[in-house]
C-alpha cells in the first residue's frame, strides 16, 4: 500500500508561533527508496507483464497519492493503463508530458500532465541555491551531497523540487477547495522525480489552457483575473509562502479562471532569508504585466500589494 502523504512532511514553528509546513524533512528517504522504481515503471522491457493496450499499467499503486477525497474524474483503478500522448512543455528543470489514464474496454479515462524533473546528468536547476535556503534535510551527509552537487546530491535536489511542488499543491488544493480563493491543478501522485497533475485545458481536444502571457484580455476579464491573482497571493502569504518565480508564463487562464502552476520553487518567506525579496519580485513582475495591459496604476501598485502580503504573512 502506498504511504500516506503526511509521512513525507513535517511541521516547524515559525517566529510568529504559527505552525508552517516543512516540505522536505523526509524527502531523501523517499527518494532513495524509489530511485530505481521510477525507471522501471517507464521501461516496458523491465517487466514482461505489459498491457495489451497503452504503454504501461497505471503507476497509481506505486505512488504517493494526492489529497482525499479524490476528484470524480480521476481514474484510480489498478487495472488502468497509461498512454503517452506527447510533450506539453519542455523546460530547463523539467518536461511536462500528456498522459491518458484509462480503463480498458470502457469509456472511463482522464488526461494527466506528467511533470518529469531532470535526471542528475542533465542541467542543474537555475538559481536553485537561493530557493533551497531554509529547505534543509536532516542528515548532514545528504546536505553535503546537495551543497557539493554530487550525482547523488543532484538527484536529491530533483527529488526535493518534485516533493516540494507536490506538498505545496496538496496544501493549496485543499485551501482552494475549502475557500475557493486559489486555483491550482490537482496533484494526482508523486513517484520519485515525477509529479502527475490534473490536466488544465480542454480534455476532449487535449488542448492545454493558454498562459496569461499569450492573452490580451478585455478590460472586464483583465480586472477579474487581477482580482483572482490578488486573492491567490493573499492565500499564499497567509500560509507563509511566496510562489518564488511568478510571471504571466506560469499562470494559466482556463475560461475565466486563473490557475497557478509551476510551484517547485515555492518559498517559505519566514524561513528563507530572501523570502521578502522573492515575494516582492513576484508582485513586481505580475503587476507590471497587468499595468501594461491597461489596469490603473493605483490598482496594481506593487509597493502597496507587497506591504499587504507581508502583513498577511506576519512580517509587516
Amino acid at each position: 500500500m502506498p504511504r500516506d502523504y503526511d509521512d513525507y512532511s513535517g511541521s516547524a514553528r515559525s517566529r510568529g508561533g504559527r505552525t508552517t509546513r516543512r516540505f522536505d524533512d523526509d524527502e531523501p528517504r523517499f527518494l532513495k527508496r524509489n530511485r530505481h522504481a521510477t525507471t522501471a515503471a517507464f521501461d516496458t522491457n523491465a517487466d514482461t507483464d505489459v498491457p495489451d493496450v497503452g504503454d504501461r499499467w497505471s503507476t497509481w499503486d506505486q505512488a504517493v497519492h494526492g489529497p482525499e477525497p479524490h476528484p470524480d474524474w480521476l481514474v484510480t483503478e489498478l487495472a488502468a493503463v497509461d498512454t503517452e500522448l506527447g510533450v506539453l512543455k519542455t523546460g530547463k528543470e523539467a518536461d511536462v508530458h500528456l498522459v491518458r489514464r484509462a480503463m480498458p474496454a470502457s469509456d472511463r479515462s482522464c488526461l494527466l500532465a506528467a511533470k518529469r524533473y531532470r535526471e542528475p546528468e542533465h542541467r542543474l536547476f537555475h538559481r536553485d541555491a537561493g530557493y533551497l535556503e531554509g529547505r534543509r534535510v536532516r542528515r548532514s551527509r545528504e546536505n553535503r551531497a546537495m551543497e557539493g552537487r554530487t550525482a547523488f546530491g543532484r538527484q536529491m535536489i530533483a527529488g526535493q523540487w518534485a516533493a516540494a511542488e507536490f506538498a505545496a499543491l496538496t496544501r493549496l488544493w485543499q485551501v482552494g477547495r475549502e475557500l475557493g480563493s486559489i486555483a491550482v491543478p490537482y496533484p494526482v501522485q508523486l513517484i520519485g522525480t515525477e509529479l502527475m497533475l490534473e490536466f488544465v485545458g480542454d480534455p476532449v481536444q487535449g488542448q492545454a489552457a493558454p498562459r496569461l502571457a499569450q492573452l490580451r484580455p478585455d478590460p472586464v476579464l483583465l480586472r477579474r483575473l487581477w482580482d483572482q491573482l490578488v486573492d491567490a497571493l493573499v492565500v499564499l502569504a497567509r500560509a507563509g509562502l511566496a510562489h518564488g518565480d511568478l510571471s504571466p508564463y506560469n499562470l494559466l487562464v482556463d475560461g475565466d479562471r486563473l490557475v497557478l502552476i509551476d510551484l517547485p520553487q515555492v518559498v517559505d518567506v519566514i524561513a528563507n532569508p530572501s523570502g521578502r525579496e522573492f515575494l516582492a519580485r513576484d508582485v513586481r513582475v505580475v503587476a507590471a504585466w497587468f499595468a501594461a495591459r491597461g489596469l490603473p496604476g493605483e490598482l496594481v501598485d506593487p509597493g502597496v500589494l507587497t506591504e499587504r502580503l507581508l502583513r498577511e504573512a506576519g512580517l509587516g
